[in-house]
């Protein structure tokens, strides 16, 4: 067997390749692209005899790009490493602090060549699972970024502009875009006609608009604190621009969610995801990228609760004992399960009276959800395992059978 440790950057990748017995073979510091994947196999062809059919693990920090496509397309074994575990195991070598690229890729091949049983290897997930990870981590990364542009406009409106945080609850609804890029500033949005309002409200498809555009133009015409003539035209320009940009984000969120449906309904698996109480199309989505569809990537439903981040942590030394919820875990998975575990209560009656059960006996709201969360998973699991939807019935009868025998 051969051992690689690659220690990745943007242009470049430090490596280092060793034997069984952890003899240092060779190190190079490889171009990005094919020339440098064309240099590791040829260093890697240097220890290896025309008929060997000798294994060759690589030890990597990441677990996407073209270069680790390329790495298992080669027939390697491909274990992508947490950043952390390679600080702790270094720091098991030395004291000191010292750190360095070669010594990050000696590093990397120690791990792979020591203990690669207790890493996880790259998912052999399929392409159409990967696509589907594309769209939605960027539909979920879209939504990120109009709450942060909504959040600098919001700030611009409290400086010079508190009418328009009365008159708009929603401020990247399209009534409420259109209206700020029209009359961005108190005086014109105080102008603005009764009509002119209903007529937004109309083309956003409100209800109710009558009262909404009274209520929104009294909004805007009551009196407030305001800032000299020139400082609030100079605040206007900026409006503008946040207006421009928020609508500009409903566009392409609006687009990334076609494309996301589109991709997804094609997947094997969507009946089980969208079987699953409280998952749509673009939660389910997200869901399945996360998780991805490598049938031999979690041994259990345990493991899958693990990687998802929704099972517990225990810390216990002596007589202490704490249970504590993991901090360390896929932003993007736990935020789609969070959704879905709330969105369950209104689905599933079994979810429902979970949830209850655990707020009667002094759970939070948040605990709660993430407990409710962490059993979905493993409802997820079981109906991933036997290739079949969601039932009511069969995912909460062991928790109403426990139920029945407390009674």
């Amino acid at each position: 067997m051969l051992f690689v440790g690659d220690d990745w950057a943007e242009d470049h990748h430090d490596v280092e390749l060793q034997d069984e017995t952890g003899r240092v073979l060779g190190r190079a510091k490889l171009p990005e692209g094919v020339a440098g994947i064309g240099r590791l196999h040829a260093m890697i062809g240097e220890h290896l005899g025309e008929d060997d059919e000798a294994t060759v693990v690589v030890g990597i920090e990441t677990d996407r790009g073209p270069w680790v496509q390329a790495l298992i397309a080669a027939g390697y074994q491909v274990y992508a490493i947490n950043p952390l575990q390679v600080a702790r195991y270094r720091e098991r070598r030395g004291v000191s602090g010292a750190k360095s690229d070669t010594g990050d890729a000696h590093a990397l091949a120690d791990m792979v060549r020591t203990d690669r049983h207790q890493l996880r290897p790259v998912a052999g997930d399929s392409a159409q699972a990967e696509a589907v990870k594309v769209l939605s981590r960027v539909h979920k990364t879209l939504i990120w970024d109009r709450t942060r542009q909504m959040l600098r406009l919001r700030h611009a409106l409290r400086e010079f502009f508190p009418a328009a945080l009365v008159a708009f609850d929603d401020l990247t609804a399209p009534e409420a875009l259109e209206l700020l890029g029209a009359a961005p500033e108190p005086t014109a949005a105080a102008a603005l006609s009764t009509e002119r309002i209903n007529e937004a409200l109309k083309r956003a498809r409100r209800h109710g608009r009558a009262a909404k555009a009274e209520a929104i133009a009294a909004a805007l015409r009551a009196e407030h604190l305001g800032q000299p003539p020139v400082v609030a035209t100079a605040f206007a320009a900026t409006v503008r621009a946040h207006v421009a940009i928020l609508g500009t984000l409903n566009a392409e969120i609006k687009t990334m969610g076609k494309e996301i449906e589109a991709h997804f309904s094609e997947h094997p698996d969507a009946e089980v995801y969208l079987s699953q109480p409280g998952l749509g199309v673009v939660l389910g989505a997200r869901v399945l990228a996360e998780f991805g569809d490598d049938k031999q990537r979690y041994a259990d439903a345990r493991a899958r609760k693990n990687y998802a981040g929704t099972s517990p942590i225990t810390r216990q030394s002596g007589k202490k004992k704490v249970v504590l919820a993991r901090y360390v875990h896929n932003d993007r998975l736990v935020d789609a399960l969070g959704q879905q575990a709330f969105t369950a209560l209104n689905n599933s009656p079994g979810a429902r009276t979970y949830y209850d059960q655990l707020r009667a006996k002094g759970v939070g709201h948040r605990a709660a959800l993430r407990q409710l969360g962490n059993r979905l998973v493993g409802i997820l699991h079981g109906c991933l395992k036997t290739g079949k939807p969601y039932s009511e019935d069969i995912a909460w009868a062991h928790h109403r059978k426990d139920l029945d025998t407390a009674a």
